[in-house]
Formats: structure tokens, C-alpha cells, sequence
């Protein structure tokens, strides 16, 4: 069964009036099982549009979204997902244990269980130690940990995450991005996430999915397979190329084909003569 299944799927905004809007035009999307998908293109594509479609905060105007075999709105109901933004969204006033104990408060769960989760949440983001901190005590890359913590309290199949490192400097987002990538092979939690950045998408990816301006439309999906999900696959060559092909798919021109080995080129030239 997959994760997600957009099927046909247009959004428009204020139907029928003079300001109406497609932000969405026939989109079809897949995510499998424990897939780790990007969405990327220029601003105002509809990523996050996208994005708020399968998690069920709005509805389509044509089209269908499933997550795990249900519609988006039965699987909201039962929290089959977790969801993080740009912004951490934590509530001051809570310590960060009980931050990440509200979608489990919602659940009905006891108070011991509810904490024992929490806890087991924060030891996966490395944040066990400031469990009794408040939101302001914490900077802002600890902060999203905890929102990601938040998230995956219920377990949910399907993590879906907008921008959630966007705000963050570059050092604190690369650490996250591995980290991110940690939680999901451990706990094999299928993801949907919004970037803007290319090198993000292919680092973070299984496959990116290139948008085109509004109306927005998949135009491209470029699976990437990297020797290693670390700083030594940052620098791989297979690294480069794939944030080469994600760029020139952006721009919607064709990927140039690779210079040929030295003794291809010999042939080739043996051959022109």
C-alpha cells in the first residue's frame, strides 16, 4: 500500500470571483512506503499548497488524495501523520516534555504513558536532557527538534514537513537534515517535504519532484541514489550531478550527458577520422 496517493488533483482558490487562483492543475503523485520525497520549484508553485492538500487542511477542487489506503480526511481524524512547519509552533507556556505530549493528550492516552512516549521522542532527537526547559530557553534548531519530536509522538506512517529548517543557519540545518534522515531509517516513516533548496532535496531524497510555476504541475521526478547519506556523500560526485540535474529539470531544460571516459573519447575520435 502507498503512503500517499494523489490522484488528478487541481486547487483553486476563491472560485468564481475576479480574484480566483489555480494554484494546483491535474497533479498526480505517489509516495511509497517509507519513501522520502522533496517538492521543490520556484515560489508560488503550490508546494505547500500541495502539501496542506494530503494532510487535509484544505480540500481539493477536483481529484482525490489518499494516505494509507484512506481518504486524507478519515486519516487527519486518526493522526495517521505527523506535520512540521517553518516554524516550530510550540506553546510557550508548556515545558517542552509537555509540548511533545499534547498530540498524545489528544489520543486520550494516560498521563504515564503519555510521558513515557514523550520521553522516548526526545532521546530519539537527542533533546532528553531539556525535557523540563520552556520553548524560549532552547534556540531555534532545538526548537524544530522538538516540533519533529512533536510530530512523530503518535507514530504516525507519514511525516509531512514544510520548510522546517528554512529559518535555521546552515550548520544547524545540515545537522538536522542528517538527523531527520537518522529518525526516518529508524523508525521508517515514509516523508513528504517542502524545500526550496536544491542541495536539501537531493541530500534528504529518495526522489525530488520538480513543480512548475502556477499553475503548479509535476514536471519532472528524479530519483537520486547517493553512495552515503553524510558529509562524504555531500561531496560524492553523484552528489553534484544530481543537484545539476534538479536545476536544469527547475529550469526545464534536459540534462547534458555525462563527458565520455578517455577511452570512449579515443574511440570516438578513431571513429571520426
Amino acid at each position: 500500500m502507498s503512503a500517499v496517493v494523489v490522484d488528478k488533483v487541481t486547487k483553486t482558490f476563491n472560485r468564481g470571483r475576479t480574484d480566483e487562483v489555480t494554484a494546483l492543475s491535474e497533479v498526480d503523485l505517489t509516495v511509497a512506503d517509507g519513501e522520502l520525497v522533496s517538492l521543490i520549484g520556484p515560489s508560488g508553485c503550490g508546494k505547500s499548497t500541495l502539501l496542506r492538500l494530503i494532510a487535509d487542511l484544505i480540500q481539493p477542487s477536483t481529484g482525490t488524495v489518499t494516505v494509507a489506503g484512506q481518504s486524507a480526511g478519515q486519516a487527519r481524524k486518526e493522526q495517521a501523520y505527523g506535520i512540521a512547519f517553518q516554524q516550530a509552533g510550540l506553546f510557550e507556556w508548556r515545558t517542552v516534555l509537555r509540548n511533545v505530549e499534547l498530540p498524545l493528550e489528544l489520543r486520550g492516552l494516560s498521563k504515564r504513558e503519555r510521558k513515557a512516549r514523550a520521553e522516548e521522542m526526545l532521546t530519539l532527537v537527542g533533546l532528553e536532557d531539556f525535557a523540563g526547559h520552556y520553548p524560549a530557553q532552547l534556540s531555534g534548531g532545538m526548537q524544530q527538534r522538538v516540533a519533529i519530536a512533536r510530530a512523530l509522538a503518535v507514530q504516525p506512517p507519514l511525516l509531512l514537513m514544510d520548510e522546517p529548517f528554512g529559518a535555521l543557519d546552515e550548520m544547524t540545518r545540515e545537522r538536522l537534515q542528517s538527523e531527520l534522515l537518522g529518525i526516518c531509517t529508524q523508525t521508517g516513516t515514509s516523508t513528504v517535504f517542502v524545500t526550496h533548496s536544491i542541495s536539501e532535496a537531493v541530500f534528504l531524497s529518495n526522489r525530488v519532484v520538480v513543480m512548475s510555476a502556477r499553475p503548479g504541475r509535476i514536471t519532472a521526478s528524479i530519483t537520486v541514489d547517493l553512495p552515503s547519506r553524510d558529509d562524504a556523500g555531500r561531496q560524492s560526485p553523484a552528489f553534484f550531478e544530481k543537484i545539476t540535474e534538479v536545476r536544469q529539470a527547475l529550469r526545464g531544460t534536459p540534462a547534458a550527458a555525462p563527458p565520455p571516459r578517455a577511452s570512449e573519447g579515443a574511440a570516438a575520435g578513431t571513429d571520426a577520422r
